[in-house]
C-alpha cells in the first residue's frame, strides 16, 4: 500500500498522509475507545475516593443492564428496531437505486440525485422535526387522509414507533442508496440483457445476476444504516413517544443527567459490541470481505 501510495503521490507526501491517517485513528478512534472501556469497568466514585480501596476495575456497570429489566427490554427493542429499519431502507433504496443506475437516462438519474440531496442541505433536527409535523395528530396528513375519506378520525402517528421508523428510514436513506448505486451502476448491462434473453423473468434476473454482483453495496448500506440507526438520539427522541424510547436514550441520561460517566460507558459499550457484531454478520451473510466493502 505504501509503495503504491509512493509512486502516485510521493514519498514525503505519501508519508504525511499515512501520518494524518494515524493521528486521526488513534486520537479519534481508539484511545477514546479505550478511555471509554477503562471508565466502564471502574465504579462511580466521588473525588475523594478515587485511587482508594473503592477504586477497583468490576464488571458491575455492565451487570447492572442485566439486572435492569426495563433497560434490558429496551435495550433488545433498540436492536429489532434498528434491523428493522434497516430492512425497510433496504426495500425502499434497492428499486431507486437500481431505476438511477439502469433505467433512467443520465438526466433523470441526475435529477434524481439532486431530488434526494436537496433535503440533506438543512440540518437533521430540522429535517427531524419537519417530521414531526407531517405525523402530528392535527398535522398535514390526517387532513390529507380525513380530506379523502381514508380516516373517519385522525390517527396518531407519533404514540409508538412508526413515526421512529419513518423518520430513520427518511434520515439514513442516502446511506443505503449510494453504495448500492454504485454497485449496480459497475454492472455490465449485457448480463442483464443475456438473463432477459434466456428467458428469465424480472425477479430471477434480480435474485441471479444483479443482487449478486450488488452485494457488496447492500452490505455497506446495511452497516451504515444499522449502526446509524442503533446510536440514534434525535430522532427517537423527536419522534418516539414514552413507551418508545431508544437505548441512546438511557446512555444520555447516565451522562448528563444522572452523573454516571461510568455506567453510561459500560451502556455505550455494549452497544458499540453489537454493532461490530452486526458487521461481521453482515459480512458473513452477503460473504464479503472488507476489501469488497472499501470499494
Amino acid at each position: 500500500m505504501f509503495s503504491q501510495l509512493t509512486n502516485r503521490f510521493g514519498g514525503p507526501l505519501s508519508a504525511a498522509l499515512i501520518g494524518l491517517i494515524a493521528i486521526w485513528l488513534i486520537g479519534m478512534v481508539i484511545l477514546p475507545q479505550l478511555l471509554m472501556v477503562d471508565y466502564s469497568l471502574k465504579p462511580n466514585l466521588l473525588p475523594s475516593e478515587e485511587g482508594g480501596p473503592k477504586d477497583q476495575y468490576s464488571l458491575v456497570n455492565y451487570a447492572t443492564l442485566f439486572g435492569n429489566t426495563i433497560h434490558l427490554s429496551i435495550f433488545f427493542k433498540t436492536i429489532w428496531s434498528s434491523v428493522l429499519v434497516t430492512l425497510l431502507t433496504l426495500i425502499v433504496s434497492y428499486p431507486l437505486a437500481f431505476y438511477m443506475a439502469k433505467v433512467a437516462t443520465p438526466k433523470q438519474a441526475a435529477l434524481c440525485l439532486l431530488l434526494l440531496l436537496i433535503p440533506f442541505w438543512i440540518n437533521e433536527i430540522l429535517r427531524t422535526f419537519s417530521w414531526y409535523i407531517i405525523l402530528a395528530y392535527k398535522g398535514p396528513l390526517n387532513a390529507l387522509l380525513l380530506g379523502l375519506g381514508l380516516i373517519d378520525r385522525p390517527v396518531r402517528f407519533l404514540s409508538g414507533d412508526g413515526g421512529v421508523l419513518i423518520g430513520m428510514v427518511y434520515a439514513y436513506i442516502l446511506f443505503m442508496i449510494f453504495p448500492i448505486y454504485n454497485a449496480i451502476e459497475s454492472l455490465d448491462g449485457n448480463q442483464v440483457k443475456a438473463a432477459r434473453n434466456l428467458g428469465a423473468g424480472w425477479i430471477r434476473t434480480h435474485y441471479r445476476v444483479i443482487i449478486p454482483h450488488a452485494k457488496p453495496g447492500i452490505a455497506t448500506g446495511c452497516i451504515m444504516t444499522f449502526m446509524l440507526a442503533a446510536g440514534s438520539y434525535a430522532v427517537p427522541a423527536l419522534l418516539g413517544s414514552p413507551g418508545s424510547r431508544w437505548f441512546t436514550q438511557i446512555i444520555y441520561n447516565w451522562f448528563f443527567e444522572g452523573g454516571d460517566w461510568n455506567q453510561g460507558a459500560a451502556y455505550a459499550f455494549l452497544l458499540l459490541v453489537i454493532c461490530i457484531g452486526f458487521i461481521g454478520l453482515v459480512m458473513k451473510l452477503f460473504k464479503v470481505g472488507l476489501g469488497d466493502i472499501a470499494r
